[in-house]
């Protein structure tokens, strides 16, 4: 019998994985100009955290065209409680090389914070995105939101919630595209209400204990149509409880005549997911290139 809860590992999982990863990371690195720790918001800002609401940009070193590289902001995962844009160097690496401006975020982590404020993390990080990548070789009419697991969730929130932006510097909703790997957090209201499974409760952390909280941090019940294209990766092997919620945004896409690129990754189990993002000539890559036009 399957398990059914959420069960997220935190992030702390893949750093094993990582160290057998880095050894290719030199060559990689070549194509490629990071700039480190830049705050997206500034540091007399409410809650500042000088840790986490950083980003790194990382730049194709060759010269792009005039309007700039395509660009895709990647938020990650951890359960809401862990994990840092540090690790996933790889990922804006990639992209890189492969012709697109990525920016890796870090936002601040519960339980010092709670999801919504995760979310406005992410949402200065857009805005500061916007207004600045152009200073990094990217076109600032050309951003996609990138996220896995719980960075899925809120990268989902990103592209759907134009009240979140509009609080946070982005009056018109700039997102052109998200690309949602193994999404964690899709519809929470529904998932904690049923509260069906040991251990479920320590989602209660980052989301409260508030229904309305759950009900308006999950970007399900954000679906209209003019939203912008979706591609969805989920693991043969994940959570249900994933798949599930990620097949009913789907329906709800093709319910306003959007209908998603939807990709089923045979064998793959949540964590795996994101590693398929090291391989630049992966599946994911390939269609998301498609998809931003690099």
């Amino acid at each position: 019998m399957r398990i059914t809860r959420l069960l997220l590992v935190p992030v702390g999982a893949i750093l094993v994985l990582g160290a057998v990863l880095g050894a290719t990371e030199y060559a990689a690195a070549c194509p490629s100009h990071r700039t480190a720790d830049v705050p997206y918001v500034p540091a007399t800002t409410p809650g500042f955290d000088a840790k986490y609401n950083l980003l790194d940009v990382y730049a194709p070193k060759k010269a792009g065209p005039a309007a700039g590289y395509p660009v895709v902001l990647f938020i990650h995962g951890g359960s809401w409680t862990s994990g840092d844009k540090n690790f996933y160097s790889f990922i804006g690496r990639r992209l890189a090389k492969q012709g697109v401006v990525g920016v890796v975020v870090s936002y601040r982590l519960s339980p010092k914070v709670h999801v919504p404020e995760q979310a406005t993390d992410c949402a200065r990080a857009l805005a500061w995105t916007v207004n600045n990548i152009k200073n990094y070789g990217g076109d600032p009419a050309r951003v996609f939101v990138m996220g896995h697991s719980a960075g899925g969730g809120l990268a989902a929130l990103l592209a759907t919630d134009d009240t979140l932006l509009a609080r946070n510097g982005l009056p018109t909703n700039p997102v052109r595209g998200a690309i949602l790997d193994d999404p964690a957090g899709l519809d929470m209201y529904d998932y904690l209400k049923k509260m069906q499974y040991p251990g479920d409760e320590k989602y209660l952390v980052p989301f409260t204990k508030d229904p309305a909280v759950w009900y308006e941090n999950s970007a399900i019940y954000k679906i209209r149509a003019g939203l912008p294209p979706f591609l969805f990766f989920i693991g043969g092997e994940t959570y249900p409880s994933i798949s599930s919620s990620s097949a009913r945004f789907r329906a709800k896409l093709a319910a306003v005549g959007a209908p998603p690129r939807y990709t089923v990754l045979p064998g793959k189990h949540h964590i795996p997911m994101v590693l398929q993002l090291y391989w630049q000539h992966n599946i994911i890559y390939q269609e998301l290139l498609k998809l931003v036009g690099a």
